[in-house]
């Protein structure tokens, strides 16, 4: 009787559908290569992957499209498919439906650009086994499909050892005690008389603790409801249930070696009846089934789900998550009548830790600061990251405006006591504004807004301080508009504006190879001010475009002064706001200036951004090949940050990359994501015959890796912060990297 329940075990389990034929033949089928069917529509995406992916053993194919891949795919002797899902044809989740409905036993990989996270949840409901972003490290994918195609391996073997010992009682215990699944019969009163050796590595049950026992003591008690059927089951065939998700409880409910109390596991279960040709008189003997641990594809779930709603930095909400919960603070204030607030928080002169001491430890400032702010609140409010500097803070339930203000004081109190910065004690003051509903508005956007605008008045009255919104405040919004006045009147002056320089280096020649071009802004009343405090606001009034000119001019005047003396390898890396592209005249207002003062084109190199090349990219790709048929050099910044592709690379006429320096920033021995996007970043650059510099460099085990992996030239607080012109000429010949040789200097 217990052998007949044993054998019972529903679809899916490792017996079922076993093929009969020659052991010997099928055996030579376990040595045959492995197959990877690459598909997306870029070409130049295919090609890298390919050459990315391969390897001895392994054969590796592309498609262009969803149909050829189909058509490929209808073969049936492909082991994993590095899928698309934005297809020219049709979209990737139709081909996964076809696979299901055609049950084509390849495992699927999507590899997606797509940032959603209905995207990657959809998909791996669509029978994905991993969800991998395009713009995230290459060594992801090739780790992800090293890990399907050994599971496919053992699956294989598994399956042709099946085929060998057929029939056997042996191959069937075997196969049962080996499945990575938990596979258990019980009887009609919900008792297991069979479960397999897996429950142990999962539950931690010894096998004998279990049978005898009723299945409830291993489903969580908040799921027995729904647990019943599938364990109860009677149905067979299509109609037995299947999939159905539940969590099992461990013995200890200290998991496994075990990080939590449960497992997430998919059930699929079937009756059991005596085997007779009399279908109308079958006796029902219990209930079989499969119990497959998702543990990791749940978790891979949250995690996605949670990075799409929280500041990956500290933690907290980010600004779509807080926008939420104060639309429903809002509804729940509008029917109980009561009160709630809105602070806009910026955190004063943050820019100057990241200047001064590096983004690594402006980001450890903002998680220390993230902490003691929270410590300040209550616990039904909300602290979220808007991004940068800035927070926002929802405060429900307020009897009054003094509510918010007493909160306010507490936070500039907690302020008070320093904060450790690169070993230093480092005071550090906020800005606060504030906006109650009803009195300010009754949307989330208009309680953001005046929040915001309050908060600029608190920064126009010296910082470190709050103020509640008034009408008043809306009517002048006055700090930012007297800065763009100050900011016009500096135009007009140009004596406020300074250009300062950081080198760029080649560590392996020991040379300084050229400079990047850094504007600073003297203003009268606050002081010497860096780009980030001002360029926003002339991006936004249209005077970014002036500012450029005064900054190509002055640039392109010290590079000559510098040429004249002898500084003749130099090249000046300037940047060009977007708005500067959208000029038709721009190469022939870039070679007047360079005739004007008798410098080489080939000198001056063009920085731009990603999102520049994605803002209307047909107009863009036209304007860099114009520049470069002057001889200009063209450069991508902060390479890595956005959406740039190979295909970019291809279409763009550009001379370099700079890797961006939060990658650089990141590197470790002992971080091996940012060690592998560099690397393939530098690989990537070679194949282009592109120019390859790092910027951020702030240590020397920076550098050592950076040189490492063959990126040779450099920029960062390593070898110098930015200069003015005077200091950046002592630099060129008293540091460790003149601009010549030491030999062609004497």
């Amino acid at each position: 009787m217990k052998n007949d329940l044993v054998a019972g075990h529903p679809p899916g389990a490792l017996m079922n559908g076993m093929p009969n034929g020659d052991f010997s033949l099928q055996l030579q089928e376990t040595q045959r290569p492995s197959s990877i069917l690459i598909v997306d529509d870029e070409e130049r995406i295919r090609a890298a992957y390919r050459q990315l992916l391969a390897a001895d053993g392994r054969r590796v194919e592309q498609c262009g499209t969803g149909v050829e891949a189909l058509r490929r795919l209808e073969r049936r002797d492909i082991d994993v498919v590095v899928l698309d899902l934005n297809l020219p044809d049709i979209h990737g989740l139709e081909v996964m439906e076809w696979m299901v409905n055609k049950r084509v036993p390849t495992a699927v990989v999507v590899f997606s650009g797509e940032e959603s996270i209905d995207s990657a949840i959809r998909a791996l409901r669509h029978g994905a086994i991993e969800f991998v972003r395009k713009l995230g490290s290459p060594q992801e994918l090739v780790d992800t499909v090293e890990r399907v195609l050994r599971r496919r391996r053992i699956e294989r073997e598994h399956a042709l050892m099946a085929i060998r010992l057929e029939h056997s009682e042996r191959l069937h215990r075997f196969l049962v005690e080996q499945s990575p699944d938990i596979i258990y019969t019980l009887d009609t009163n919900g008792h297991f008389i069979f479960i397999n050796g897996r429950v142990e590595a999962l539950l931690g049950y010894a096998r004998d603790e279990l049978l005898g026992k009723h299945y409830s003591l291993i489903v969580h008690p908040d799921d027995l409801e729904h647990a019943r059927f599938a364990f109860n089951e009677r149905r067979i065939g299509d109609r037995a249930s299947t999939n159905v998700e539940i969590r099992l409880q461990t013995k200890t409910q200290g998991v496994r070696h075990f990080e939590h109390r449960t497992i997430v596991a998919i059930l699929s279960s079937q009756g059991i009846y005596d085997a007779t040709d009399n279908t109308a008189s079958q006796q029902f003997k219990g209930t079989s089934g499969v119990a497959r641990d998702i543990t990791e594809r749940k978790k891979a779930e949250e995690t996605i789900a949670f990075q799409a709603f929280h500041d990956l930095l500290t933690g907290l909400p980010n600004r779509v998550l807080f926008k939420d919960r104060l639309g429903v603070a809002l509804t729940q204030a509008k029917r109980t009548g009561k009160r709630l607030g809105v602070m806009f928080i910026d955190i004063d002169r943050f820019k100057l830790v990241n200047d001064t001491y590096g983004h690594h430890e402006g980001d450890e400032l903002l998680k220390a600061f993230a902490q003691r702010v929270r410590s300040c609140l209550r616990s039904g409010d909300t602290l979220a990251r808007q991004g940068g500097d800035e927070f926002t803070v929802l405060l429900p339930d307020l009897s009054s405006g003094e509510d918010a203000a007493a909160i306010a004081a507490k936070m500039l109190a907690e302020l008070k006591h320093p904060f450790t910065i690169a070993g230093l004690n480092f005071f550090s003051t906020v800005s606060i504004g504030i906006s109650l509903y009803p009195e300010d508005g009754d949307t989330p956007e208009m309680l953001i807004r005046n929040a915001d605008i309050a908060m600029y008045q608190t920064k126009g009255r010296g910082k470190n301080g709050y103020l509640q919104f008034t009408p008043e405040m809306n009517n002048g919004h006055s700090m930012r508009i007297t800065l763009e006045s100050d900011l016009r009147a500096a135009l007009e002056d140009g004596d406020q504006f300074e250009l300062y320089y950081q080198p760029q280096i080649s560590f392996g020649r020991g040379l300084t190879i050229g400079m990047e071009a850094l504007i600073r802004w003297h203003h009268p009343r606050h002081g010497l001010m860096l780009p980030d405090t001002f360029i926003p606001l002339a991006e936004e009034t249209g005077l970014i475009v002036k500012i450029g000119e005064w900054v190509l001019e002055r640039a392109l005047r010290q590079l000559a002064a510098w040429r004249k003396k002898g500084f003749t390898g130099l090249q000046m890396a300037i940047n060009l706001s977007p708005k500067e592209f959208d000029r038709s005249d721009l190469p022939e207002r870039l070679m007047e200036r360079l005739e004007a003062h008798a410098v080489p084109a080939e000198t001056l190199d063009i920085e731009i951004t990603e999102n520049l090349l994605m803002k209307d990219a047909e107009k863009t790709i036209e304007m860099v090949k114009k520049l470069r048929n002057n001889g200009l050099q063209v450069s991508i910044d902060d390479f890595g940050t956005r959406y740039s592709s190979l295909n970019y690379l291809r279409r763009f006429a550009i001379n370099s990359i700079k890797i961006d320096q939060s990658f650089v920033r990141d590197l470790s021995p002992n971080n091996q994501s940012s060690t592998s996007i560099i690397n393939a970043i530098s690989s990537i650059a070679t194949s282009f015959d592109l120019r390859i510099l790092a910027e951020g460099v702030e240590t020397e085990s920076q550098r050592e890796m950076l040189s490492s992996l063959d990126c040779d030239e450099m920029q960062g607080f390593l070898f110098s912060r930015p200069l003015t012109a005077a200091d950046f000429e002592v630099f060129l010949t008293t540091s460790a990297f003149p601009s010549r040789p030491a030999a062609a200097a004497r």
